[in-house]
């Protein structure tokens, strides 16, 4: 895939892919599309079948949605309160997790529901769980311990979590070190300001349920919310997207197995350049 200006990639959807993007789910199914559709050339640890993956998220979601709708229609009641409605969601990654009341005791089963290329994503599994309870970024060159620039610069395998709402402003860009898992869940976490998140030249990576937004250049960054650079193993799922300087998401560099899945990107108009790699 060649490079792309500005104009092009804000467009990308409509001049260089035929599939459609009309719903959270059918935009994972849109960005295999123009995957398999555009990227020809080999790329280290590329998947061999990339349409077999397709099909394989496909099913997922029929089967997903089969299933919620055969509920309700055998249970009525369902419709008609909130209280009572069936676990499944008609989302395949919510399905998995959201339907056990505990998964705040197990966060780390997260990665049995990967989806897409990259299925062998296992982020922080497996490692300690890191509580992020300090919001600040005061030093940049030497982070405090329980801040979120200290837990994602350490060499072994984190589960990240967050003590509780929290509001991040960044100084300088936050630069992901491998095998880490950025869970969001059970809190409002924003991050914003100098550079937002770098994930360069690392694996294994989950980013899920962050709110990231109003990032600004800082040093080697344009001002992306999340800059991707020959990644392998990345899954970005349930995070929020707005208002940054250049791109919302920017994938580049030879990325392989790459999922992005119910994210919203919004207010902006360069959302995401995808530049040979291998995403669904």
């Amino acid at each position: 895939m060649e490079p792309h200006s500005s104009n092009q990639r804000k467009n990308f959807g409509q001049e260089m892919s035929p599939c459609a993007c009309t719903s959270l789910l059918t935009c994972m199914l849109y960005l295999a599309c123009i995957s398999s559709t555009f990227i020809r050339a080999t790329l280290p640890h590329q998947h061999p079948d990339p349409e077999a993956i397709v099909l394989q998220l496909q099913r997922k979601v029929n089967a997903s949605i089969t299933s919620r709708r055969q509920i309700l229609e055998t249970n009525p009641l369902y419709i008609q309160s909130k209280d009572q409605t069936p676990c499944q969601t008609g989302n395949p990654v919510d399905d998995c997790w959201r339907c056990d009341p505990n998964w705040a005791n197990d966060r780390q089963r997260l990665t049995d529901c990967t989806v897409g290329f990259d299925q062998g994503a296992m982020g922080g599994k497996g490692g300690q769980i890191y509580i992020v309870s300090d919001p600040s970024d005061g030093d940049p060159e030497n982070p405090q311990p329980g801040t979120l620039r200290h837990a994602v610069i350490q060499s072994e395998p984190l589960w990240i979590i967050f003590a509780h709402d929290m509001h991040i402003n960044l100084k300088t860009e936050l630069i992901v070190s491998s095998t880490k898992t950025i869970d969001g869940r059970g809190a409002m976490v924003h991050i914003t300001g100098k550079g937002c998140i770098a994930i360069e030249h690392v694996e294994n990576i989950i980013i899920h349920g962050l709110y990231i937004h109003d990032c600004e250049p800082s040093g080697k960054s344009d001002g992306d919310g999340l800059a991707i650079k020959g990644i392998r193993n990345l899954w970005i799922d349930h995070c929020s997207f707005a208002r940054c300087m250049d791109g919302l998401v920017d994938i580049t560099e030879g990325s392989t197995a790459v999922t992005v899945t119910n994210s919203y990107f919004t207010e902006h108009n360069k959302v995401m350049l995808l530049l040979k790699v291998q995403v669904i």
